[in-house]
């Protein structure tokens, strides 16, 4: 199946299992802004846990906060999101299309990655086990021709970034005959900056209101608290302060669902540390995050890093953790080296000391800041479209099923009553009853036993429990997994001890470990 009909398939299936809908949908929707529903609710919480008890359980030296969306409006001006929060943007005269410069000259570089992986794939299909690839890429012309384009546009492209060369970057499409994927057509304005975030206002009357501006991020909440932490907790550098929460970009180019949104949620962990150490620390940590992803079994094939061509002016080290999206390898987070920018800044701006004194040097200084951010929005993408999978079965049927981490489904347990009627269904609340507490069980019984099992694969359930008859005598369940498909009849009393120790976050904590 190509990877673009697999996005639409995973989109569509968002919408009809209860993980996503479109926001205001009986009003048609409201442009790249969505809600999660029943299932994704679940998974997405999950997933935060998951991100959560790893930070804040596992370290002892990580605390948690949860700062408000609104700040002081200087906060936006120290950070430098007033002046120089933008995005490049350019249209097609044509199509009346806005797109993000940067973004049309990024997918320009993945097209000629995606020339030589075809050239080695064929390579490798015609030699077999006797392939050697990475002499073929030295040696191919084909491979070579394709890396020198690549390799020059990389180099232009990443030039024209450093110095904010908005000229160059319309340039650079123009001659890379990059055309509009609406119109097909190559009429393009000039590209110009537009910032990305949203206003407000703030008062009690129109003539005393001022303007204030939904965070585009939440990292700064962390920065403007990290002294009241650090007092009040008694924490001694190196330490970290973690947060969850809302921030909102108003996108103009927002596109592949829940990728890029206006309203998203961030997962940030700020590590303060003594200054000149930042390097070790941030490759500290560039390793921890990767371990992260890869631990929740998707394969590593499937993650790489990509070292940012431009860094913030405030960054000494950048780097993001991408995924294999079905549109291609995107990133879900970012681990940065931010030096001690933010925390001077506010210092400057606020007029107040914040700086850190070090009981064991004696000595005050504004700490350095390794950064690990991570989408949760385009985290639950990533694990939805890894999980979708389509199964041709035995009897020629096809199964959708969901095949997410045990950890982060949505539902741990069905239980099923084989009928509705004879005590079965009781039987099978009092299941629901005892094991409720320990984690989201549902109760299933409408349709046959076979349409419901497929029901539960297309949420991810990786347990089923049918009661039938015989369970009203030798108090067992036919136990199904989710995966092979295969059956056993187990005690209702060893339930709780089979399924709990696949299905907890805990037991990816302990992987980790």
């Amino acid at each position: 199946m190509a990877q673009e009909d697999v996005f639409k398939k995973v989109v569509s299936h968002c919408k009809e299992y209860g993980f996503v809908f479109p926001s205001s949908d009986i009003y048609d929707g409201l442009g790249a802004v969505y809600d999660y529903g029943q299932n994704g609710v679940e998974l997405k919480n999950n997933i935060k846990q998951y991100w959560w008890q790893s930070m804040v359980l596992m370290h002892e030296n990580i605390v948690g906060i949860d700062s408000a969306i609104f700040m002081h409006p200087t906060i936006w001006k120290a950070s430098g999101h007033v002046d120089a929060f933008n995005d490049p943007l350019i249209d097609n005269l044509d199509s009346k299309k806005r797109y993000r410069a940067d973004v049309l000259i990024e997918d320009q570089l993945a097209k000629y990655d995606e020339k030589i992986e075809k050239e080695v794939a064929k390579a490798r299909k015609r030699f077999g086990e006797s392939f050697d690839e990475e002499k073929y890429r030295e040696t191919s012309p084909r491979v070579q021709e394709e890396l020198q384009k690549r390799e020059a546009l990389h180099e232009r492209f990443s030039k024209a970034m450093n110095d904010s060369n908005l000229e160059e970057l319309r340039q650079i499409i123009i001659d890379e005959e990059i055309v509009c994927p609406i119109s097909g057509t190559r009429n393009w304005t000039e590209v110009r900056q537009f910032n990305l975030m949203f206003k407000t206002e703030m008062g009690s009357t129109a003539e005393g209101a001022f303007t204030v501006y939904l965070r585009p991020e939440t990292a700064q909440g962390i920065f403007v608290n990290y002294l009241n932490v650090q007092k009040t907790g008694r924490m001694k550098i190196p330490f970290g302060i973690a947060q969850i929460g809302k921030a909102f970009r108003n996108e103009i180019v927002a596109r592949q669902f829940i990728f890029r949104m206006r309203e998203f949620e961030q997962m940030e962990m700020q590590f303060f540390i003594k200054p000149g150490t930042e390097l070790d620390w941030f490759d500290t940590w560039r390793k921890t995050r990767m371990a992260w992803h890869q631990n929740l079994g998707f394969g590593a094939e499937n993650y790489r890093f990509h070292d940012h061509d431009k860094l913030a002016h405030y960054a000494n080290a950048a780097t993001d953790i991408e995924f294999r999206m079905p549109f291609g390898f995107k990133e879900v987070e970012g681990i940065h080296s931010r030096t001690n920018f933010d925390l001077s800044q506010h210092e400057a701006y606020s007029g107040k000391s914040i700086k850190y004194f070090d009981p064991e040097l004696k000595e005050s200084y504004v700490p350095y800041v390794i950064e690990t951010s991570i989408g949760v929005d385009r985290m639950f993408l990533s694990v939805m479209c890894h999980s979708y999978c389509e199964e041709q079965l035995e009897n020629g049927e096809t199964r959708v099923v969901l095949k997410l981490p045990a950890a982060l489904a949505p539902v741990k347990l069905a239980v099923m009553p084989l009928v509705k009627k004879d005590g079965l269904p009781e039987e099978a609340r009092k299941i629901i009853d005892d094991l409720k507490f320990h984690f989201n069980c549902q109760y299933d019984e409408k349709d046959s036993i076979g349409k419901r099992y497929r029901r539960q694969d297309a949420v991810g359930t990786p347990y089923c429990a049918t009661v039938d008859y015989d369970t009203l005598n030798d108090g067992c369940v036919t136990l199904r997994y989710r995966d092979t498909m295969q059956q056993e009849r187990v005690k209702i009393s060893d339930l709780r001890g089979i399924i709990e120790d696949n299905v907890t976050i805990t037991s990816l904590l302990k992987k980790l470990k």
